[in-house]
């Protein structure tokens, strides 16, 4: 069995990221089960989603130290969802920083050594510069499809398998540019 989870705030994509994982894994005869909170995503709040899939699931929630993979799309969100990477689980996380509520009112400051404490803490992590990519393409709203990309390289399932899931859950408008953002995302060169 596979476990993934998508980590990210409101507007980032996490769950239709989640959601063509699923198709995917669902198109190639796994069981998927899924899970997803977005409480007050539609403000900037935290959203994740587990993703599960094998020969049967039985639960859509991954258990503690039990994720294969973690995806974080923004830098604060991978320290709440670390206590669910598995120990030789793989964290892959978008350098990009957004405010949450309280440091956009001064109340707190964002922590500056995120990347530096998950790089001495964790065995598996690699830390992601996404904003030439999504200079490129022109937009911001290809981060989700950029890491799922990026993401892709671990997971046992074709290019073909992929496009397939995007172009059945993508808006005919928006999927040339998420097919080009998927592709650079899997062909983007990671270091550790």
């Amino acid at each position: 069995m596979k476990n993934v989870i998508f980590a990210g705030v409101g507007g980032q994509g996490v769950i239709l990221a989640s959601k063509i994982l699923m198709e995917v894994a669902m198109n190639a005869g796994y069981d998927v089960k899924e899970s997803e909170v977005h409480g007050m995503a539609q403000r900037g709040g935290s959203v994740d989603c587990n993703v599960r899939y094998g020969e049967k699931v039985y639960s859509p929630l991954i258990p503690r130290e039990e994720a294969d993979f973690i995806v974080s799309l923004e830098m604060l969100e991978v320290l709440r969802k670390l206590d669910y990477l598995a120990p030789a689980g793989k964290l892959i996380v978008n350098r990009e920083k957004v405010d949450p509520a309280p440091v956009q009112t001064g109340a707190m400051k964002y922590p500056s050594d995120i990347e530096e404490w998950v790089g001495k803490n964790v065995k598996n992590a690699v830390f992601v510069d996404t904003e030439a990519i999504l200079k490129e393409l022109g937009t911001r709203k290809a981060l989700n499809i950029v890491m799922l990309g990026i993401l892709s390289k671990d997971l046992e399932f074709t290019g073909e398998q992929w496009e397939a899931a995007i172009r059945s859950l993508v808006k005919e408008k928006f999927l040339d540019m998420n097919l080009k953002a998927f592709t650079m995302g899997r062909e983007y060169k990671e270091t550790a």
